[in-house]
């Protein structure tokens, strides 16, 4: 009974009073803690919300459909318009959090078993954003226990409770992510978007809390809250007793470091590393040798004179990647420089020298990682002595994934990888610049990592831009392949129209050329323009019939006109357009053109049927034959007779039927490619047929998305290139291929690739999640691993 009086005071509106103020010194502590959370929460979260629409931008580029591009660029939208309304949301809860600090739920304690709690349906939605939600707050209690196991109590000093726990603690993981829960009902994200955002709040919130954690810890102690106290830290296993057993936990908590999210084994990642690499000297039977041990002062004194030493050599030598060795032996110069003889040599203690050997192998692992060059190498070469200052004094170089150090030798090395040393031509020139500021800065400037923040954000700032720019050339040179594509079909379809006409009434001669060469491109840009079910596309159509007789001419000058805009409107010169009209019409009517001979003939007018004409001899092709005589012929099919009358004054002045004609053969015809061949909209059925493993790479390909890379290689020389299928034609199967800077590079049907993948021409490059340096980390650690493994013989002892 007494014990119920002494609990903590409810808050619910049915039987408990409401708390007083709080004391004075918690309302003055509490009015300190609030503010400095909110500075550090604020923009933490703004980070996190750029991060998450920069990724949804990125993700839109990179869409496989048009409809999850729109379900992106909505969220992006959504995101932009309710982005007040989801940080007052969350700023609201946050101060409601701390409003009720202690405060005993409604139905807890001795008699929550017999409170009906209210049941509901969950959306399925809704029930995976609480389940995603739980994990990632047991991620973040398990990544920083001590500390908020120091807070729980000090909170519950100040307010004068129970240790607080779980979502009591506001800015506790679970109270940050109760906080987004009602954060994100302000945004109406589909599921998989939510789960990126809540990835990205991970790691800008939860795993990066131990500053503020840390920060609030000290102001509760300096105010004298539990000054002594020492929370309960489980035990460690030392590294001499680990036996082979332990490498799955160790890789755990090295691939913790690896994967947002993971949870953080309570080992470091570092010293599994460090445990890794002496398992391995033990195995080789290596060491590290005894001596007086550097200072940090002492070693980045040396790390700052080799760093001079090497700036003033102007060879490539000082530009390249050194070994663990080479960097041991010149750090142990320059410690033991100036020293009198017979002094006790200065070595390198032995966490000293793992870190040595780690960001060696390291930066050896990039190295192997590269394209054949020497931009990328150089440019590694450089930062490699700022990146081993850092990580000497700043261990959450190898603990935390998220490091601005870490991050920038990522981000330098992808771009120096496929900015300077692709397989695209020469190094683009900006970035080499910038590159080399970015180095020279961390030459000279203490390193920290406030230094590295401001350095990442300039190269990320050069190589958005770098990035669009390569976007925007793209899209261009996609845009011009639908065009080209659409006007192929366009005239694949003006000339099935043309065959079905000319089986019945084949022109020859100039009419001919015209029709095939120039008037099939006046039907193909009505079809683009206006559609083949439009007006404007029928009166072409009824030209192209009054052209070739098949029906009578009312007006011989307003065809005449209709011929001339329509050569006009595909780029022909007004002069030579209406050259060619007032040639195949002249300033009379058109004679019908004679039928076949097992068709009748259609109806013709008087005036048109008495009137004999001279045509031109024609060759096989419909041009006159040069050299030929005239001779006077009945009225051939091709042959377009104008009315017998004066010839106007301008008619001795035209060109020659042959003249008009071999002019339309040479002129360059509408969407024509530079090599004077039309694209064809039914090459495919030119090509031989696919044989077995071509046609299923063929298959293969067409369900291929956009964005995918290939590796092609000339067989002859053996030199590779990385090119990027920016768009391929379903219909078609023409393809389209550009490189890393956007610009247009192969252009193949599909077919053709088929048949070149299956020769071994072209690979297929498998998609890459992991950048550049993750693959690196990969590999080193899988690496130690392997070489860590106990022999039977000899079971790994403590670190030498």
């Amino acid at each position: 009974m007494d014990a119920e009086h002494r609990k903590p005071q409810a808050t619910n509106a049915t039987d408990g009073p409401v708390r007083p103020r709080w004391p004075a010194r918690t309302q003055r502590l509490l009015n300190v803690i609030g503010p400095q959370c909110a500075q550090w929460l604020e923009p933490a979260l703004q980070q996190c919300l750029d991060r998450f629409d920069k990724e949804l931008y990125q993700m839109a580029e990179h869409a496989r459909s048009h409809a999850s591009q729109q379900q992106y660029i909505d969220s992006r939208a959504q995101l932009q318009m309710q982005r007040p309304a989801f940080m007052q949301a969350y700023a609201n809860h946050l101060r409601d959090g701390f409003a009720h600090l202690g405060e005993v739920e409604e139905g807890a304690g001795a008699g929550a078993s017999s409170v009906h709690q209210p049941l509901r349906l969950l959306e399925r939605s809704e029930h995976e954003l609480v389940a995603a939600l739980e994990k990632l707050a047991a991620r973040g209690e398990a990544h920083h226990g001590q500390l908020l196991t120091e807070l729980s109590y000090r909170f519950a000093v100040l307010v004068g409770a129970a240790p607080l726990e779980g979502k009591a603690l506001p800015i506790g993981p679970a109270g940050l992510a109760d906080a987004l829960r009602i954060a994100i009902g302000t945004l109406d994200l589909p599921s998989e978007h939510r789960q990126l955002l809540l990835q990205n709040f991970e790691q800008a919130l939860i795993v990066a809390a131990e500053p503020l954690y840390t920060v609030v810890n000290a102001l509760l102690l300096d105010d004298g809250l539990l000054p002594q106290l020492r929370p309960y830290a489980p035990p460690r296993t030392t590294p001499g007793a680990r036996s082979a057993a332990a490498e799955t936990p160790a890789a755990a908590a090295v691939a913790g470091s690896e994967s947002p999210g993971a949870p953080q084994a309570p080992i470091t990642v570092l010293e599994t590393l460090r445990d890794l690499l002496s398992q391995r000297r033990t195995a080789g039977g290596g060491g590290v040798v005894a001596g007086q041990a550097a200072s940090p002062e002492e070693l980045q004194t040396a790390l700052g004179a080799l760093q001079q030493h090497l700036a003033q050599v102007t060879d490539n030598a000082s530009r390249e990647l050194r070994s663990a060795q080479r960097l041991r032996e010149e750090l142990l110069l320059q410690l033991n420089a100036g020293k009198p003889a017979g002094a006790a040599p200065t070595q390198l203690s032995p966490e000293q020298d793992d870190t040595v050997e780690l960001v060696a192998m390291l930066f050896e692992q990039i190295g192997k990682q590269l394209h054949e060059g020497q931009h990328a190498h150089s440019v590694l070469g450089d930062l490699q002595l700022p990146m081993l200052r850092l990580a000497v004094t700043d261990r959450d170089f190898f603990d935390k994934r998220e490091h601005p150090a870490r991050r920038l030798l990522g981000v330098v090395a992808d771009a120096a990888n496929d900015w300077l040393d692709g397989t695209d031509g020469d190094a683009d020139q900006q970035l080499t610049v910038r590159l080399n500021q970015l180095v020279e800065r961390a030459r000279k400037e203490p390193p920290s990592a406030g230094l590295y923040t401001s350095l990442l954000a300039d190269i990320e700032h050069h190589l958005a831009q770098l990035n669009r720019r390569a976007q925007a050339s793209e899209r261009r040179h996609v845009e011009a392949m639908q065009g080209r594509e659409r006007l192929d079909l366009a005239r694949h379809r003006a000339n099935e129209l043309l065959a079905e006409r000319y089986a019945q009434n084949p022109p020859r001669g100039l009419l001919r050329t015209l029709l095939d060469r120039a008037w099939s491109d006046v039907l193909a840009l009505a079809v683009l323009q206006h559609g083949e079910d439009s007006p404007a596309f029928a009166q072409r159509l009824r030209v192209t019939d009054e052209l070739l007789g098949r029906l009578p001419t009312d007006d011989p000058g307003l065809l005449r006109l209709e011929v001339q805009a329509g050569l006009q409107q595909i780029g022909m010169h007004a002069e030579e357009a209406s050259q060619v009209a007032l040639r195949l019409i002249g300033e009379g009517e058109i004679e019908p053109i004679a039928a076949p001979p097992r068709s009748t003939p259609p109806a013709t007018t008087a005036a048109s049927a008495a009137m004999p004409s001279a045509v031109i001899p024609s060759s096989p092709d419909g041009v006159a034959a040069a050299g030929s005589a005239p001779v006077a012929e009945a009225p051939a099919p091709a042959a377009i007779a104008p009315v017998v009358t004066a010839a106007p004054p301008a008619a001795a002045e035209l060109p020659s039927a042959t003249d008009l004609a071999l002019r339309l053969k040479q002129r360059q015809r509408l969407g024509e490619s530079p090599q004077g061949k039309p694209a064809s909209a039914n090459d495919d059925d030119k090509e031989p047929p696919l044989g077995p493993q071509e046609a299923r790479i063929h298959n293969r390909l067409r369900q291929l998305p956009y964005g995918s890379w290939f590796e092609f290689t000339d067989l002859d020389t053996g030199k590779t290139s990385r090119r990027k299928l920016a768009w391929f034609s379903p219909v078609t199967g023409k393809s389209l291929f550009i490189t890393r800077r956007g610009q247009r590079s192969e252009e193949m049907n599909l077919r053709e690739l088929a048949r070149a993948m299956a020769s071994g021409a072209v690979r297929e490059l498998p998609q890459q999640s992991d950048g550049l340096l993750d693959r690196a980390w990969h590999s080193l650690t899988g690496s130690l691993l392997r070489n860590a493994k106990p022999s039977p013989a000899k079971t790994p002892g403590a670190r030498p």
